[in-house]
């Protein structure tokens, strides 16, 4: 292993055409580090709407070798760059490169840093993890033939049934089709009106309340980048939009991050034919793997083919701040992995959350 000799901070608007280019070099040698929640360009869009971002660049010689994109708050208190948003965290190095946290944090002026999607495997935060969790996956391959024979191929069990809603989707509104990158502003906006009505209905928090969260996909839905691409996919019945689902990808990795589907069609299951559609298509399109995000779904449990391995903790120095942050936000994320840990507990919360939410929604 080879330790890094120098530490820089900079702004993202400060990242320079080389440094982005060892960055992308970084993530192609280690595909764990393919995702594009670790790209640059991830990165630099959360930046243009939270001001305490900022990328630590580790170098050796002189050369970039690894880069750890983060945003900084009050009183050196840090967190992994879009938290709460990115589905994949990571510092993004060079094979055999390593470092010391407190080191890292100290040339970051953090007292701490939060993760909660952290590529597990990467030893100097190890003794800052406070727990692993399973993060489904689905490894997909182009098929040899058009889009029913894929699914018979890929999911037989989801097949027969998927295929004949899909008739009779299109026997009642009109022909069903399916976009894989849809170029229309006005189908992103029907797609956060959906997730948005969504949340508030399941009594969750609305995402698209917040116009940073709005503000960043729209701006990553017109990124377009070899190792970064805001991809929308719309899946029509005639001329109405059925479902959507937004997403980064990048060359290798598509991440499912925001689904959606009318919910006056609901009866169809739309939301699984977006994800099985979005999957086949993103195979044709080079894509190997689709992230579908830690947490536990029935349909993650039907689609996945296998499991990723994500943590979340606090890499922290000996200071006050650091410790009153890991009191205030441990015991929080205890009692929320608790819940979704277990079903007995689960499930009365989630019909907990849909009847505040249908509350919301009358009022």
């Amino acid at each position: 292993m080879r330790s890094i000799g120098q530490i820089t901070v900079h702004r993202p608007g400060e990242l320079t055409a080389d440094l982005r280019a060892a960055w992308h070099r970084a993530m192609d040698e280690s595909p764990e580090y393919a995702n594009p929640f670790l790209a640059p360009e991830f990165a630099t869009g959360v930046g243009r709407f939270r001001r305490g971002t900022r990328i630590a660049v580790l170098r050796e010689g002189g050369e970039p070798v690894g880069f750890l994109p983060f945003e900084r708050g009050p009183l050196g208190t840090g967190r992994a760059v879009g938290l709460g948003l990115s589905d994949c965290q990571a510092l993004v190095h060079r094979p055999g490169v390593t470092w010391d946290t407190g080191e890292l944090l100290r040339a970051a002026r953090l007292s701490i840093f939060e993760f909660d999607h952290l590529v597990c495997g990467q030893r100097p935060f190890a003794p800052h993890v406070t727990g692993t969790f399973a993060s489904p996956v689905i490894d997909v391959k182009p098929g040899d033939g058009d889009y029913p024979q894929w699914l018979r191929g890929a999911y037989p069990g989801l097949a027969k049934t998927t295929l004949k809603k899909e008739r009779r989707l299109g026997r009642d509104l009109g022909e069903v089709r399916f976009v894989f990158d849809e170029r229309d502003p006005r189908a992103l906006g029907t797609l956060m009106r959906w997730k948005s009505a969504q949340y508030r209905r399941t009594g969750r928090m609305d995402r698209f309340s917040r116009p940073w969260i709005v503000g960043l996909v729209e701006h990553l839905f017109h990124v377009r980048e070899e190792h970064f691409t805001g991809v929308l996919s719309v899946l029509y019945a005639g001329d109405r939009p059925v479902a959507a689902h937004f997403g980064p990808r990048s060359s290798t990795v598509l991440a499912a991050w925001f689904t959606a589907y009318d919910p006056e069609l609901r009866y169809y299951s739309p939301g699984l034919m977006m994800h099985l559609r979005t999957a086949e298509a993103a195979a044709r399109g080079g894509v190997t793997l689709v992230d579908l995000g830690r947490g536990d779904k029935e349909y993650k449990d039907w689609l996945k083919t296998r499991e990723l391995r994500v943590a979340e903790g606090f890499a922290d120095r000996t200071h006050p701040v650091a410790l009153a942050r890991r009191m205030w936000r441990r015991p929080v994320r205890g009692l929320r992995n608790t819940v979704l840990a277990h079903p007995a507990l689960r499930d009365p919360a989630d019909r907990l959350l849909r009847t505040v939410g249908s509350l919301r929604t009358r009022g």
